[in-house]
């Protein structure tokens, strides 16, 4: 039985040969499922092999060839009830996106990284774009209902306006989830929590790495 993320990449291959009539590169790969790097292609990869569901083809370049798809997968001339999308999640009504791990609300923390986790976000959250997802550690931002464990929707961005709930990377070491303010020449991140102090920073020193979408609560 294929793990989520295999079946993502044996479908995703399986598209893009369809369309282009050659398997797509370990880098079209990577980005399409959300990985940091290129090695955790090779493990899926070999995965699939191993389970018979690709062949690797000798001295040709992006040599692979799709054997067997997933024992549930519909295409698009079957069913027209997704959105276009190569994951067979989608319909089923979420869509899986990568899990970064936890964001601080409170304080920043050291700039997570994604370790190939998945989690489900239901697709009536999500409009056009890229999405990802972070859990929430702290309660600095609890007065607008963003409490302690719950799971943020991020749509990936690099700019956003004042007012915005980003995530924001400090120093390009630190990453928190709190309101922007722009100040000219220094942006605040504001707490939503009367405790809480404003963070200030010079601009150059805080970049967005995505705006919140949406939150889903933990009980």
């Amino acid at each position: 039985m294929l793990t989520q993320k295999q079946k993502d990449l044996l479908l995703y291959i399986h598209e893009s040969m369809k369309e282009k009539g050659v398997a797509p590169s370990f880098d079209e790969m990577k980005d399409a499922l959300g990985l940091k790097s290129k090695s955790g292609i090779h493990r899926l990869i070999s995965g699939l092999v191993e389970r018979g569901h690709l062949r690797r083809l000798p001295n040709r370049a992006r040599a692979l060839e799709v054997v067997r798809l997933p024992d549930d997968y519909v295409s698009e001339s079957a069913s027209n009830q997704n959105d276009g999308s190569v994951f067979s999640s989608e319909s089923k009504g979420v869509k899986h996106i990568p899990l970064y791990g936890k964001i601080a609300a409170g304080t920043p923390i050291e700039a997570i990284a994604h370790e190939g986790e998945y989690v489900d976000a239901p697709l009536s959250m999500l409009g056009a774009g890229d999405y990802y997802g972070l859990y929430i550690d702290g309660e600095s931002m609890m007065d607008i209902g963003i409490n302690d464990g719950d799971l943020a929707v991020i749509k990936r961005a690099e700019t956003a306006n004042t007012g915005d709930i980003v995530v924001a990377l400090v120093d390009d070491a630190e990453v928190t989830l709190k309101t922007l303010e722009k100040k000219g020449a220094t942006v605040n991140l504001r707490p939503e929590n009367k405790t809480h102090k404003v963070q200030t920073y010079e601009a150059n020193r805080v970049k967005i790495q995505g705006i919140l979408s949406s939150i889903i609560r933990q009980y």
